[in-house]
Parts: C-alpha cells; sequence; structure tokens
C-alpha cells in the first residue's frame, strides 16, 4: 500500500469517526424526548443525513410529531409544521403572489414564500388532504425547488421532508400517489408503546418541568455527512444483495410472483445503498455489510410495491411480502 493511499485511509477513519461521535450525540439527545422507537429514530437519522425523505404511519398520539420536532431542535434547523387537511390548497404550501407596494409608488405583485421555504418540512397527516394538495410537495421532494407561476424558486439545503400519515383504513384519508410515495426513501411504522414505555412516557411528561433539547449539528454538519457516505467504498457483493433484492419484487420471487402487482424502482436500490453505508458510518465502521441492506429492506420496499388482489384475499400485508422476498434471495445467496 502506498503512503497516499494510507493517509487517505486514515483521514477516511478520522472521519467516520467524527461522523460516529456526532451522530451518537444527536441519538442520545432525541432520546432524552422520545421513549424508545429505536429504529423509527435511526430512520429518521438515515433519512436526514441522506437527503431522503421520511413517511412515518401510526394512529394518532404514538409521537410521531413530536419526533420530527425534536429532530429539527436537535440539529439547529430552520423548522416549519403544515397541518394537512381537506381544505388545504397548494398555494398554501408552495406561496403565492400578493399585490404590494413596488417602492415607488406604484403596485406590483410580489412571490410571498410559503412553510416549504424551510429546512425541515413536518407535513402533518399528509393522507388528510386530498391528491391536488399532495402533489404540491412532489417538485420539492424530487429536485429541492418549486416552481410558481413562470419562476424556479430554489429551496435551502439541506431540505428534508417528514410526512405522517394515519393508517389508510382511518376515515377522511387519502392515499398517496405511487410517484410520490417512491420520493420517500423510507416508510416507517411507528408502533404503540410497550407498557414499559408508557410507564416512561408518563413519568417524562406529566410534570411541571419540560426537557430542552439543545442542538448538538448544524446543516453543515449533515451535508458534510452526507459527502462523507457518498464517498466510502462499498463491496460489489453489498450491492449486488440490493439489486437482487429490488429484481426480486418485480417477478423473480415467488413471493411476488404470487402476491404482488408492481415491484420497487431503481430508486429503491439507491436508497438501499446509501441508507447501507450511512447505518455503517453510524455504527463506526467503514464499509457497509449485506446486515446493513437487509435491515433498511423493508421499510425502503414496503411503499414501494403494489399488492394484487390475492394478497388483499389471503390478507396479507407489504411486510409479510418482502419478508418472504427477502428470506427466498438469501437462500439463494
Amino acid at each position: 500500500m502506498t503512503e497516499h493511499s494510507t493517509m487517505d485511509e486514515q483521514q477516511l477513519r478520522e472521519k467516520i469517526a467524527w461522523v460516529s461521535e456526532h451522530t451518537d450525540a444527536l441519538r442520545r439527545t432525541i432520546g432524552s424526548v422520545i421513549v424508545g422507537q429505536k429504529e423509527v429514530v435511526e430512520g429518521a437519522m438515515i433519512g436526514l443525513f441522506a437527503g431522503g425523505h421520511v413517511l412515518l404511519e401510526g394512529v394518532p398520539g404514538v409521537g410521531k410529531t413530536m419526533l420530527v420536532r425534536t429532530l429539527a431542535s436537535a440539529v439547529s434547523l430552520e423548522f416549519s409544521r403544515v397541518q394537512f387537511t381537506p381544505d388545504l390548497m397548494p398555494t398554501d404550501i408552495v406561496g403565492t403572489h400578493v399585490l404590494g407596494d413596488d417602492g415607488r409608488g406604484g403596485r406590483s405583485f410580489n412571490f410571498q414564500q410559503g412553510p416549504i421555504f424551510t429546512n425541515i418540512l413536518l407535513a402533518d397527516e399528509v393522507n388528510r388532504a386530498t391528491p391536488k394538495t399532495q402533489s404540491a410537495l412532489l417538485e420539492a421532494m424530487a429536485e429541492g425547488r418549486v416552481t410558481v407561476g413562470r419562476e424556479t424558486h430554489q429551496l435551502a439545503k439541506p431540505f428534508f421532508v417528514m410526512a405522517t400519515q394515519n393508517p389508510l383504513e382511518m376515515e377522511g384519508t387519502y392515499p398517496l400517489p405511487e410517484a410520490q410515495l417512491d420520493r420517500f426513501m423510507f416508510k416507517l411504522d411507528v408502533p404503540f408503546p410497550s407498557q414499559e414505555d408508557l410507564h416512561e412516557i408518563v413519568a417524562r411528561t406529566v410534570r411541571t418541568e419540560t426537557t430542552e433539547v439543545v442542538p448538538v449539528l448544524r446543516g453543515e454538519d449533515i451535508l458534510a455527512v452526507r459527502e462523507i457516505a457518498l464517498g466510502c467504498p462499498i463491496a460489489h457483493h453489498v450491492v449486488d444483495l440490493a439489486i437482487r433484492l429490488v429484481s426480486a419484487t418485480h417477478g423473480q420471487a415467488d413471493a411476488a410472483k404470487k402476491y404482488l402487482r408492481a415491484g420497487a424502482s431503481p430508486r429503491a436500490v439507491q436508497a438501499l445503498i446509501i441508507g447501507a453505508k450511512l447505518r455503517a458510518l453510524f455504527d463506526g465502521r467503514t464499509n457497509a455489510a449485506l446486515e446493513d441492506v437487509r435491515e433498511l429492506a423493508t421499510p425502503v420496499l414496503r411503499h414501494r410495491v403494489l399488492l394484487n388482489f390475492d394478497a388483499e384475499a389471503d390478507g396479507v400485508n407489504p411486510a409479510q411480502v418482502l419478508e418472504a422476498i427477502i428470506s427466498e434471495v438469501e437462500r439463494g445467496t
């Protein structure tokens, strides 16, 4: 090994140690407010650092909104919250042109920015709004910009959307279209807390004192971590597993043939790779492993596959189908 390559490896290790130290601090800060929900917190952190977006699903009251607020406070970023309702309009999110004084005694239309012009946007109960309003997020999530009329406005970096939704079986919900679901890196199910966690939630909340969240990271730190992750090496066999998992959802696995009418897009492979890299970085490891891809497969894929009639008739959900597909792919390794 040359002196140059040794130095590069040493620099990489120092960067990884820095990432691990700061993400541990972020995890502890979030944990001072959010009880349990380890996998949900980990997924939200990976989504933020990856530049992806995260969809949280769970019944009301399990801490979805509090998690987003805490994450925004812990990373010292500008935060906006939009409560999605059936009467919400796209202009309520992206902004609109308003008539005002042009400074010369005349009148002119000026663009007034909406709440989407922020770093972290909480789209609360996103499936309560109509599809027309939901689609207002699409360009921002895909390209980091907003087009109003003939003008295009760039959003700040980092820009991160965390959307919450109630289970689709609940009354008054509008399922997100497939194209928009695909823009979310993860879909994380937020479970109901255990009895032990409920005891801790009561102990932390039903009292006069409140927990103050002290920022531990800045926006430039998040962008730096993302750059480090993109530059980390990844083994061919790890990439190959991600590709085979996504390909298996397109009828190459028996469970997919039986229960799926559409598989995941190439964005799923990208999400698995950058997610695996970040998961390894959080753990202080230089290289992503097969286990990293395996652990992220369900949250990356569950909202990108479409069940067919047989799945609905048999009462099978996406997570169960994906578990069968993952097992089949691993057996064929």
